[in-house]
């Protein structure tokens, strides 16, 4: 005998929390179907403890600036096991507030997994649950290329799990992860090499983005081997070695890490069952309202491919459920202008469009801004990472299309901007609002005026 719902969600991370509980709150029967603990990878394998060891890189880094500001203070090592068990410890909280959250919020959670054995049915351990609604929230897992010793290296997941600090590092990827990675291991004193196939790291954000990283990355010590094709990984005598497509192998590691990219959480769900249609890579295809081609069947998050990011999921799913059970029928999620924040070291931001899409879409009668300055946070040092602007404006009105971001505290300074931008500001609306003084986000509203150069506009801040 089955139990009926009208939604039941699969996948208990971010976005099968958001539409469960809005689902609940509506007044709707629920039930959260996943087979570990809650939060999904960004609580237990991904943003969360990220940010927690994101922030010991930073205090770490501070306790080498101290002297230049008169503060006595010296670095006597780290402890690596005592940041693990504190992570753990605060990983643990959130999963047990989500526990206890969702049983407050009436919803039956079913530990296990949830496989569809029609459009509306799903089987968990040999017991059948119904519903009018079922949405597909099983997210991502990190992709591991299959290569010759590909076992030797570990992912994300595995350096959640490290017990003690690796020493010498490679990572292979120079995307949101690897570079995310690098600066924490670099930071806390680790070695670090980070490979790449592309020719500068975070290749799919704006140029001055990739490029201003790099160097800054550099300048912390890290070794970049970028255009790097790795054919496979082998174990030498003094370490864990990198096998290029041609040329000499990278040689001495004890971890490499892989961070090439995620594959969508979408086998093993009776997708074909259910006659849900899924695209050759693996992800779930769903219209602008997150419908698959099957009738009250959907699908939210990373397994759809569309802005793999926490608060994307989240916000999906909430207005699905919206849609779904309170009477907003034209509801939907624009992914047009999501804002990004890449906590390397320094964070990048980002939101809209870089220069290269904008010039496709607006050519000639774009306006580009930019600033490069040391931040005040390194005044009394003798080195500190940058920080960089760049405004991108499109049309006589110059509205602001593009906004990118790195440096100290950008990751908290473009929400803001992020509003302002998706409300259509433009740059005259930018120079009158009043700057706060100092700060490195003035330097947002107080650009000059721009610098004409043949085939582009541009600004110097």
């Amino acid at each position: 005998m089955s139990q009926h719902f009208d939604l039941i969600a699969i996948g208990g991370g971010s976005g099968g929390l958001a539409v469960a509980e809005r689902a609940a709150q509506l007044g709707r029967r629920v039930a959260l179907i996943d087979p570990s603990r809650l939060g999904g990878t960004c609580v237990n394998r991904g943003c969360v403890p990220k940010k927690v060891m994101w922030y010991a890189a930073h205090l770490a880094s501070a306790v080498h600036d101290g002297p230049g500001f008169g503060v006595r203070v010296q670095a006597d090592g780290f402890d690596w096991p005592t940041l693990v068990a504190g992570r753990n410890r605060y990983v643990k909280g959130i999963n047990d507030y989500w526990e206890g959250y969702v049983t407050h919020e009436g919803i039956t959670h079913i530990t296990g997994l949830g496989r569809l054995t029609d459009a509306h049915t799903v089987e968990v351990d040999g017991s059948r649950y119904t519903a009018d609604h079922i949405v597909i929230a099983t997210g991502s897992r990190p992709l591991v290329p299959r290569m010759p010793g590909h076992e030797l290296g570990i992912t994300s997941d595995g350096f959640f799990e490290l017990g003690q600090q690796p020493r010498r590092v490679a990572v292979i990827g120079g995307g949101y992860i690897g570079v995310e990675l690098a600066g924490v291991l670099r930071a806390l004193g680790s070695e670090v090499t980070v490979v790449a196939l592309e020719d500068r790291v975070l290749w799919l954000f704006d140029p001055m983005v990739g490029e201003a990283l790099a160097e800054s990355m550099r300048e912390e010590g890290i070794q970049l081997n970028l255009q790097f094709e790795v054919a496979g990984l082998e174990r030498h005598s003094d370490g864990l070695a990198l096998r290029p497509r041609t040329g000499e192998p990278l040689t001495g590691f004890d971890t490499i890490i892989w961070a090439v990219g995620r594959a969508p959480n979408s086998a093993n769900l009776g997708l074909d069952a259910a006659g849900v249609e899924v695209a050759p890579n693996g992800l779930i295809k769903v219209d602008e309202f997150q419908n698959t081609n099957v009738p009250g069947v959907y699908a939210i998050g990373d397994v759809t491919g569309r802005e793999p990011l926490t608060p994307v999921a989240v916000a999906a799913g909430r207005r699905l459920a919206r849609r779904l059970f309170g009477g907003e029928e034209n509801l939907k999620l624009d992914y047009a202008n999501v804002p990004t924040v890449v906590f390397s070291h320094p964070p990048v931001g980002r939101v809209g469009l870089t220069e290269p899409e904008a010039r496709t879409l607006y050519g000639d009668t774009l306006t580009v801004y930019e600033t490069s300055f040391t931040p005040m946070r390194y005044a009394l040092n003798d080195r500190g990472p940058r920080t960089a602007m760049k405004l991108i404006c499109a049309g006589p009105e110059e509205r602001v299309v593009g906004i990118h971001l790195i440096g100290d505290g950008v990751d908290e300074m473009l929400q803001g901007f992020a509003v302002a931008l998706k409300m259509g500001a433009t740059k005259s609306d930018l120079d009158d609002t009043v700057a706060i003084h100092p700060t490195s986000a003035e330097e947002l509203v107080t650009l000059k005026v721009p610098v004409r150069r043949p085939g582009a506009t541009t600004a110097a801040g």
